[in-house]
């Protein structure tokens, strides 16, 4: 037989890296849920308070910088080279 490593080949490794970005990108999705969404409540004091009209609190978790950096932007990967090949000029 060969060497213990065999089954980790170069060809893997993009595949790992591709699902370790995944699972980053879901932990850090568990942890802001966790952490600052006003619709889960961890400990009990918060659970008894029942339904919260908090809607600051909401638009804060829901209009987050990502979204707000991105509102008035062009959903566009390269608008520059779009313009240069779309545009009739």
């Amino acid at each position: 037989m060969g060497g213990g490593n065999r089954w980790i080949r170069p060809e893997v490794w993009p595949l790992f890296a591709a699902v370790g970005v995944a699972v980053g990108i879901c932990g850090m999705q568990l942890v802001r849920n966790i952490t600052i969404n006003p619709e889960v409540r961890v400990t009990k004091e918060k659970r008894a308070a029942g339904v919260l009209e908090n809607f600051a609190e909401g638009e804060r978790y829901s209009q987050h910088f990502l979204r707000r950096f991105v509102r008035n932007k062009s959903p566009e990967i390269m608008p520059s080279i779009n313009k240069f090949f779309s545009d009739p000029n």
